[in-house]
């Protein structure tokens, strides 16, 4: 069996009032040739994720890696610096093997329920994490356009605690589908094949 590991802060941990982290649940039914694994930690940055980068995600061998970070460092009370994130963006892709990530931009906010989070500031590290899969080869998903281009984007925002960064089931089925469709695609081009 192929292991996956889902990597980044609280979107990617979230359990959202039910027994297993949604993402990797959702995952799990629509992936069954994966052991999924989740490596979320709520209010983690990338610099907490080189941290425990060893023992979260590359001890479990995984044959994939999505990384999902940006929401905590592009926000003013946490603030990791653009340069700096993209350095760490970098490290965590040469870290798991760019043949092995896929890097996921960090999707927009309700910006009148979140004080510290700006779509723009959020959109220049979604830019970011596509120059980094350009430049190592890694493979992307556009979280945060496929989730901005939609007109009632902010519906799909409202999770139980409705703080309009933290989604409910309607966000983690669409991002869900993106990590499916990746993986798929990956697949049909005989890029990796997963038995």
């Amino acid at each position: 069996m192929k292991t996956l590991v889902c990597f980044g802060d609280s979107l990617t941990a979230r359990h959202e009032g039910k027994d297993n982290p949604r993402l990797t649940e959702k995952l799990s039914i629509q992936l069954p040739k994966f052991r999924v694994v989740n490596a979320g930690v709520s209010a983690n940055t990338t610099k907490d994720a080189l941290r425990r980068i060893e023992e979260n995600v590359l001890i479990h061998r995984p044959d994939l890696v999505t990384v999902l970070f940006g929401s905590n460092d592009a926000a003013a009370h946490k603030k990791v610096a653009l340069k700096t994130y993209v350095e760490n963006i970098f490290k965590i892709t040469e870290l798991i093997g760019p043949d092995k990530t896929i890097l996921i931009t960090p999707p927009p906010v309700d910006e009148k329920l979140q004080p510290n989070r700006e779509n723009s500031e959020l959109a220049k590290y979604a830019d970011a994490v596509k120059r980094v899969s350009e430049e190592t080869g890694c493979y992307m998903i556009d979280f945060f356009t496929e989730l901005h281009s939609r007109p009632n984007y902010k519906e799909l925002l409202v999770g139980i605690l409705n703080d309009g960064l933290h989604f409910g089931d309607a966000g983690y089925d669409i991002l869900a589908n993106l990590i499916t469709e990746k993986i798929h695609e990956i697949e049909s081009n005989g890029e990796r094949k997963f038995d």
